[in-house]
């Protein structure tokens, strides 16, 4: 059975808290992503992604300088190395989520995506049945 750690991306690029959400549209500009994980110290306490900034700063009208801890989001889902690809495929639908942090303890190892999930020939069922439900339309009186 595959194993996160087996499919995970390593090299994950990271904002702090020390950054506005500025330095976080630039990070993902030009590393053409669309989530970065927030670290205080070596302890993942956030991920900030492209909707995160157009729907809490953009549309909400605070400036690009906003502090990260007020736009992004801290209700983080995340997974171990040793989860299987397809309980983390079942995680990522069930919180219709595309990318999933890989922690040990509270420290950021890693990540996975639907990408990394797609590109596997053998893994394509779990990556299908993943996007099929974030797919679905989320509503508020949803439960979680």
């Amino acid at each position: 059975m595959t194993q996160i750690k087996d499919i995970m991306t390593k090299d994950v690029e990271t904002c702090s808290l020390l950054d506005n959400v500025y330095e976080v549209a630039l990070k993902m500009k030009e590393y053409n992503i669309g989530s970065i994980p927030i670290l205080d110290g070596e302890k993942i306490v956030g991920v900030m992604t492209d909707r995160d900034i157009v729907l809490r700063c953009i549309a909400e009208k605070h400036p690009a300088s906003s502090k990260v801890e007020d736009i992004m989001s801290k209700h983080l889902i995340t997974t171990g190395p040793e989860t299987s690809v397809e309980e983390a495929a079942h995680m990522m639908a069930e919180n219709q989520i595309r990318r999933l942090p890989v922690v040990q303890g509270e420290r950021l190892i890693g990540m996975i995506s639907l990408g990394d999930l797609a590109i596997r020939e053998t893994l394509g069922k779990e990556a299908y049945t993943a996007l099929e439900n974030i797919s679905e339309p989320h509503f508020s009186n949803k439960p979680l």
